[in-house]
């Protein structure tokens, strides 16, 4: 069934969502607030766009064009209908359709900055894959991998342009090494615990294109409160 909701407590932006799908997370909040925005940023794209939170998000912080690309056809539509219902179709647009072979027909060193909420889980013979598509393509590497993201990014940032991206913490070598075999510098990141004293299960990563050495991890950030509230700092994304 689709539904309206307000996104995360973004009161003038309102989003289409699908309760029988598979929604948005604090992930996609996580992430706009966390990418290095100046006015210098002309052109983003959104790889693995969903309904098109993280867009929506950026364009109450730029006015940059901003692209976001859905492979999954149900939920571009959700995408496309939530930005026609903020009346935001001359700065985001959405494309339906796998993002490598999309990526064949995009300008080649033309975006400042490429964002992606990617799948979490590596495909292997010990996956344990959702009987629902739309969820394995969303967790799983079905569709699109680290290599494979780093690649397109490789080829459509500007040089000097940023890949921003949120994943888990286990992966986190593994992502720091492709990015670097496609000449994308690690240059910033946060980990974000779900509680104090908790592991951290989210880490928030930005790289730049043929970006010089230096790596800065900054402060952790704790998403939730003893009692299950999310924390002053997270509410400070929502205002």
């Amino acid at each position: 069934m689709q539904v309206i909701n307000y996104l995360l407590g973004y009161k003038n932006l309102k989003i289409y969502q699908d309760t029988d799908m598979f929604n948005f997370s604090l992930d996609s909040v996580l992430l706009p607030n966390f990418i290095t925005l100046n006015k210098k940023v002309k052109n983003i794209l959104d790889i693995g766009t969903g309904n098109a939170p993280i867009p929506l998000i950026l364009s109450t912080k730029t006015e940059a064009k901003i692209i976001g690309v859905e492979i999954q056809k149900e939920v571009s539509l959700l995408a496309k209908k939530s930005v026609k219902l903020n009346k935001l179709e001359k700065q985001i647009e959405i494309i339906t359709g796998d993002i490598n072979e999309i990526a064949q027909t995009l300008p080649k060193n033309h975006f400042d900055i490429i964002t992606s909420n990617p799948p979490f889980f590596e495909l292997n013979e010990n996956s344990h894959l959702n009987d629902k598509e739309y969820k394995t393509l969303a967790r799983h590497e079905v569709t699109l991998n680290i290599n494979e993201l780093c690649q397109i990014a490789k080829s459509l940032l500007k040089n000097g342009g940023t890949l921003a991206l949120v994943h888990r913490p286990e992966r986190l070598l593994d992502i720091l090494k492709v990015m670097r075999e496609n000449n994308i510098e690690p240059k910033k990141i946060k980990f974000v615990h779900p509680k104090k004293n908790k592991n951290a299960n989210i880490v928030l990563i930005e790289g730049v294109l043929n970006g010089k050495k230096g790596l800065k991890v900054t402060s952790p950030l704790i998403s939730h409160k003893a009692n299950g509230e999310y924390t002053d700092e997270i509410k400070k994304y929502f205002e």
